[in-house]
């Protein structure tokens, strides 16, 4: 920041000029092309998503290029490429010669919110263009445009190195969890769920939420493993305790997803959130003494459980379990010494790729906020045109 503010005062000591985008960049609309259209290539298409949408064999837009996206959920996203890319239903903002393309889009990414705000459309929502143009953009020197890209780009260079590493560390997990969790060829008793738990069960969906009261938890309320109280709902203390009394939660139980797409997530319940109730999609498994309930947590999350899932689960239209088949569910059961020296491991890989507070997550969310820090900073400058409106 020391060597932006020196060439501020050397530069631009008064202020920058701010301009509206649509003075100092042409927007462009892409091409449209289905997929069906497309031919087989290697030139990503950039549509409605964050994503290619999938990939043809020529493209349109060459060099540096910010693209827009024009309609869908995701209408307004921005992204940047330095590879050859096909625009479809999306659009180019390129800068005149005042401006640098990656300055451009870092900016644009800092009123990311604002620009996915100008959707327009009942049906399928768009973003135009002509709404973003009317954006105002500060205009320093291209000295200091370029010192702001370098550390920005810092940033998002250590972002993705922790994204890497992260990504690495979770294949690393995933392997000795398998290893650690594989018992087939040892001599270890196998039990049936049910046979290590006092309770088994499910809860309803209630007839109305309300405001604050007893915790309501669904499967939207995981945070990986961990139950974020921000994304809980509500009932009453009536309905907790009569139309609800059978899925009422203790600590330590472990709630399990039985249908839907994200079916075998699962999470322990906290004291924090008690009371607390769920519904019909979440499965309440009550264990016993006897066992380590991490370790049990553990095989739940394992090949075993992903496996049991796809037999169990195969010819519906959509994958589920019921209690009975949960209860029937085999799981290894070693010595308790033995479960609690493999949760010991899996604990601190667990703590390094799923820990909000420590570990990579946490890292990556640090330098995510720093990150809009500084951009925030670098990208605010003294108006010198004071009269104009924003």
């Amino acid at each position: 920041m020391s060597k932006i503010d020196d060439l501020i005062g050397k530069l631009c000591p008064d202020g920058v000029v701010y301009k509206e985008l649509g003075e100092v960049c042409k927007f462009k609309r892409g091409k449209t092309i289905t997929a069906k259209d497309a031919i087989k290539g290697d030139v990503p298409v950039i549509a409605g998503g964050q994503k290619p949408s999938y990939f043809h064999n020529e493209a349109n837009r060459f060099g540096e290029t910010i693209s827009v996206s024009s309609s869908g959920a995701y209408a307004g996203f921005i992204s940047y490429w330095t590879i050859p890319v096909f625009l479809s239903d999306s659009f180019s903002v390129n800068p005149n010669n005042s401006l640098i393309t990656k300055y451009v889009y870092y900016f644009l990414k800092s009123i990311q919110e604002r620009i996915h705000n100008t959707k327009k459309g009942s049906g399928v929502p768009h973003v135009h263009g002509s709404s973003i143009s009317k954006f105002q953009i500060p205009i320093p020197p291209l000295e200091i445009q370029e010192e702001i890209v370098k550390i920005l780009d810092s940033f998002t260079s250590l972002e993705a190195e922790l994204e890497a590493e992260l990504e690495a560390r979770n294949a690393q997990y995933d392997f000795y969890r398998n290893q650690l969790l594989s018992f087939e060829n040892k001599n270890v008793e196998w039990k049936s769920l049910g046979e290590v738990c006092n309770l088994i069960t499910k809860g309803t969906t209630p007839k109305k939420f309300t405001e604050s009261g007893i915790s309501f938890i669904k499967t939207e309320s995981f945070e990986g493993s961990l139950i974020n109280k921000s994304k809980i709902k509500y009932v009453d203390e009536l309905t907790h305790n009569t139309f609800l009394k059978r899925s009422i939660l203790a600590e330590n139980d472990i709630l399990f997803t039985i249908a839907g797409a994200t079916i075998g997530k699962c999470a322990f319940v906290p004291e924090k959130i008690l009371p607390a109730n769920t519904n019909q999609a979440l499965a309440i498994i009550r264990l016993k003494n006897e066992v380590n309930k991490k370790f049990i947590f553990y095989v739940l999350k394992s090949p075993y459980m992903k496996k049991y899932i796809e037999i169990s689960a195969k010819g519906s239209a959509q994958p589920n379990l019921n209690l009975r088949q949960l209860n029937d569910f085999q799981i290894p059961v070693p010595p308790l010494e033995e479960q609690e020296r493999i949760v010991a491991i899996l604990d601190q890989f667990d703590a390094l790729v799923n820990g909000i507070k420590s570990g990579l997550p946490a890292e990556i969310q640090a330098r995510r906020q720093q990150y809009k820090y500084y951009r925030e900073k670098l990208l605010t400058f003294k108006c010198r045109n004071q009269n104009l409106q924003d």
